[in-house]
């Protein structure tokens, strides 16, 4: 299981070795995920064409999915990039934003599932349901059920794909064939900022860049996202300024915080 020295250990690695991560998400987050991988460590690229994603992800350290704004020529796009990543041995991560909110978003997700074989796959507690139910109850992007209710349904759907399921919520949960792993930290206000679940699938990318245990890699990048998260409330009079002290928070994350706010297990 992880432990403090562990998500320092990874922190650290993110820090030092700055991971290029490639990014193919949505229009509505992408300042903030870039920020976001700025601030912790990584180099962040945004690049979506047709044209240039398999010779950009060639050069990446992990690449970054993410459907929260579709059309099709980037799911071309999202499609072409994974296989290359694959073939290549670079990390793929998953978001399947709103899945279960439409049908062309829910067999979306279940192409890219099916073709780019993401080695993680995170999202709320309604879009896990929908991957694997084909159906689910989500509002717009958000869940409107529990994470605990989804704990069998990333269960399930880590044994089709052999993905490690991220479950984000007031609880995390990072779920493989063998373990599920329990993450605490985080804050209410956290839900009040847009783009924040789409920041933690971009962190988990530039853990997964330096930590090839992808079950080790998602659970520290969701630590520090929480503890990050926890420490910009307690500044913030509001969702407005909660986004300015989370990156601030984390930028200037240390170990010692890291040990003090540690709500794992």
């Amino acid at each position: 299981m992880i432990s403090k020295e562990s998500v320092i250990d990874d922190l650290n690695a993110v820090r030092s070795q700055s991971p290029l991560v490639h990014n193919i998400s949505n229009y509505v987050v992408m300042n903030t995920t870039a920020n976001a991988l700025l601030a912790v460590g990584a180099s962040p690229v945004m690049a979506h064409a047709v044209d240039e994603v398999e010779d950009m992800v060639k050069i990446a350290s992990s690449l970054v999915i993410n459907i929260g704004t579709l059309s099709r020529t980037w799911v071309e796009a999202m499609i072409k990039a994974s296989k290359t990543a694959v073939e290549r041995n670079i990390p793929v991560v998953f978001d399947p934003v709103g899945a279960g909110a439409t049908s062309y978003r829910t067999v979306t997700s279940l192409q890219i599932i099916k073709e780019c074989r993401p080695g993680v796959i995170r999202g709320n507690a309604s879009e896990i349901m929908a991957l694997v139910m084909e159906k689910g109850h989500t509002k717009g992007v958000e869940s409107i059920v529990s994470p605990e209710s989804a704990i069998a349904a990333a269960a399930s759907l880590n044994r089709d794909t052999g993905a490690v399921i991220v479950i984000s919520g007031p609880v995390d949960y990072i779920i493989d064939e063998q373990s599920v792993i329990e993450v605490r930290n985080g804050s209410p206000m956290m839900r009040k900022v847009t783009g924040l679940g789409c920041t933690a699938t971009a962190l988990i990318g530039a853990f997964m860049a330096v930590n090839k245990n992808f079950l080790m890699a998602s659970a520290h990048a969701m630590t520090v996202m929480g503890i990050a998260g926890e420490l910009a409330a307690k500044k913030s009079r509001g969702p407005g300024t909660m986004q300015m002290h989370f990156l601030d928070e984390l930028y200037k994350l240390s170990g010692k915080e890291i040990a003090s706010y540690y709500n794992a297990e």
